[in-house]
C-alpha cells in the first residue's frame, strides 16, 4: 500500500534533540572547547603534510565566494561545502585527533568541518545585514550536540560489522546540527537527516589490508561535506524520505544493516535494527578520548606507551630479542593487527606491530616515523615486526565493552635469545581517557602549542594560545572572529 510513512523514530529522536536540548554540563563545554583546540592543532600540523595539501582549496581554480568560509591554516575562502570538506580532512589526516570507541569507533570532532564552515559563513553573513552573529559558546553547544548524536549512534551498533565505515556517522551527526545552525525547523532537520540515511555509505575497505590508503584520512571530511550540502538542500524545502530506515526491501536496515559479520561468516539478520539505549544528552562529550601522545589508531595507544617503557630496556639489545608478545583487546586485532609489507603510511599508522617497533626503537612515534623515506630507512622496523606475536587478552576486550570502565588496555612484554625478558608492561587507560584526564590537560596545551608553531610565527602563537586561556572571553567571541586568527 502506497502509504506515506511518518519518520522513522531514530530521526524523530535526533531531530528534537538537536532543536530543543540545552546543554547545562559545564563538563561538556569544558571538554568541547579542549577538544576544538586539540582538533585545530592537528589541522595545523597536518598542513607540512604535501598530500594533505593537495586536496585543500576551491573547485574552480581562482573563484571567489563571498561571505566564504575560512579554511584554518590557509588564505583558502570557500564555500561552506567544500570549506567543510577542508577543515574535515585537514583535522583527519593524521588520526590525532579525539575518539570515541564502542561497538563502532570514530572521531566525533570530525564533525567540526561542518560546524566551523556554516559557524563562519553564517557569521560574515549575518554580520553584513546586521543581524545576531554566532558565538563560540553557540559553536560549543552545537559540537557537543554532534559529539553525541555520533557517539550514541555508535554505543551498540557496530557499523563495522556489515562492513560500512563509520563516517556515516560524521555525515548524519552533521547534517542534524548543521541544518539547526542553518535555521531549519523540524521537518527541514528530519529532511536532512533522513537523506544523510539514504545515501550509499562508504565502505570500510579502505581501512583494512589489503586496500588500507590515504582515503581513510579524507573520508571524514567528505562525509562532513556532505552533510553540508543535504542541510542546504533540505533548507531549500525538499521533501524528506521518513522511512528511510525502517521500509521493508528498500530501506536502510534491510539494504545495508542486515548481514552480521560474526566469525567472518555474514548472515542474515532481519530483525537487526539500530539499539538506542540512553536519551541524548552530553555523555559522549564528556567521556571523549584524547589522542595525547601518539598520532595512532586508539586501540593502539597504551601499546605504544607500554613499548615507550621499555626503550630504554631494550634499545642495546635489539639483536637478541626472540620475539615481542603483544596482548591486546579483539577490536585491535580486527581493525589494525596485520602481517606482510606495509605500502604506505596509511597502511602504516593503522598497524600495530608497526607502532610497536618504532615505539620500542625510539622511545617515541610521530607523524613522520610513518612516511615512506623513514621506513625506508629502517628495515629493523620490519624485522621487530615479524617477531612479534599479537593475542586477544578476554579480560581486555570485557573491559573495553564495559560501559563503566571503557579500557583501551594493551600490554608489551619482549623475550630474549638468552632465555630472559622484560617485565610485562600493562597499561589499561592511555593518556587522555577520562579516568586520566586531568593528567592529559598539560601535555594536551603542549601538543597543541608544538603543532601551532610548526605553521605561525611566535606571536601568532601566543595569540591563539592567549584565545583558549581565558573562557569567559572565548564564550563570547564571535565565532568568525575567532577563525581570523587562523588566516595566513
Amino acid at each position: 500500500m502506497n502509504t506515506r510513512p511518518p519518520y522513522d523514530q531514530i530521526i524523530q529522536d535526533i531531530s528534537d534533540y538537536v532543536l530543543d536540548y540545552e546543554v547545562r554540563s559545564q563538563l561538556a563545554i569544558d571538554t568541547a572547547r579542549l577538544c576544538l583546540m586539540d582538533s585545530l592543532g592537528c589541522a595545523m600540523l597536518a598542513l607540512r603534510f604535501p598530500e594533505c595539501c593537495k586536496h585543500l582549496g576551491p573547485q574552480v581554480t581562482g573563484s571567489l565566494v563571498p561571505n566564504g568560509a575560512r579554511v584554518p591554516g590557509t588564505q583558502f575562502c570557500l564555500d561552506p561545502v567544500k570549506a567543510a570538506w577542508d577543515i574535515g580532512c585537514l583535522i583527519r589526516w593524521l588520526d590525532y585527533n579525539d575518539t570515541w570507541l564502542a561497538a563502532e569507533w570514530g572521531h566525533p570532532s570530525d564533525n567540526l568541518g561542518a560546524l566551523l564552515a556554516v559557524a563562519d559563513h553564517l557569521c560574515q553573513k549575518n554580520r553584513q545585514s546586521g543581524r545576531a552573529v554566532m558565538v563560540m559558546r553557540d559553536l560549543f553547544q552545537a559540537m557537543v550536540k554532534a559529539h553525541e548524536i555520533q557517539g550514541v549512534l555508535a554505543l551498540e551498533n557496530a557499523f563495522n560489522q556489515v562492513g560500512l565505515d563509520h563516517v556515516v556517522l560524521v555525515k548524519v551527526a552533521s547534517a542534524a546540527v548543521a541544518t539547526t545552525m542553518l535555521g531549519g525547523n523540524r521537518e527541514q532537520v528530519m529532511s536532512a537527516v533522513s537523506h544523510a540515511w539514504v545515501d550509499g555509505q562508504a565502505l570500510r575497505t579502505y581501512r583494512h589490508a589489503p586496500n588500507t590508503g590515504s582515503r581513510k584520512s579524507w573520508a571524514a571530511g567528505d562525509a562532513t561535506s556532505r552533510a553540508v550540502r543535504l542541510a542546504e538542500i533540505a533548507m531549500r524545502g525538499e521533501m524528506g524520505v521518513p522511512g528511510v530506515l525502517s521500509t521493508p526491501k528498500w530501506g536502510f536496515y534491510d539494504v545495508l544493516f542486515s548481514q552480521t559479520n560474526d566469525d567472518l561468516k555474514c548472515k542474515p539478520d532481519p530483525a537487526r535494527r539500530f539499539a538506542v539505549s540512553q536519551p541524548y544528552g552530553s555523555y559522549v562529550m564528556e567521556n571523549i578520548l584524547f589522542k595525547v601522545s601518539y598520532p595512532a589508531e586508539f586501540h593502539a595507544q597504551t601499546a605504544c606507551e607500554c613499548a615507550q617503557a621499555l626503550h630504554s630496556e631494550v634499545r642495546e639489545r635489539l639483536d637478541q630479542i626472540d620475539r615481542i608478545e603483544v596482548r591486546t583487546q579483539q577490536a585491535a586485532i580486527r581493525i589494525i593487527s596485520k602481517q606482510g609489507a606495509l605500502n604506505n603510511p596509511a597502511d602504516r599508522d593503522h598497524c600495530l606491530e608497526y607502532m610497536v617497533a618504532v615505539s620500542l626503537l625510539f622511545g617515541k612515534l610521530t607523524a613522520e616515523h610513518y612516511e615512506d623515506e623513514f621506513h625506508a630507512h629502517h628495515p629493523l622496523i620490519d624485522r621487530l615486526r615479524e617477531r612479534m606475536v599479537v593475542k586477544e587478552e578476554v579480560a581486555y576486550s570485557r573491559d573495553y565493552l564495559d560501559p563503566a570502565k571503557r579500557s583501551i588496555a594493551n600490554a608489551v612484554q619482549v623475550f630474549f635469545t638468552d632465555g630472559s625478558h622484560t617485565d610485562k608492561v600493562e597499561i589499561a587507560y592511555p593518556l587522555g581517557h577520562r579516568k586520566r584526564r586531568d593528567e592529559a590537560i598539560l601535555p594536551l596545551k603542549k601538543k597543541f602549542r608544538s603543532h601551532l608553531a610548526s605553521r605561525f610565527p611566535l606571536f601568532r602563537v601566543e595569540q591563539i594560545e592567549a584565545l583558549f586561556s581565558d573562557a569567559d572571553h572565548l564564550d563570547d567571541m564571535a565565532v568568525d572572529h575567532f577563525l581570523s586568527h587562523f588566516v595566513i
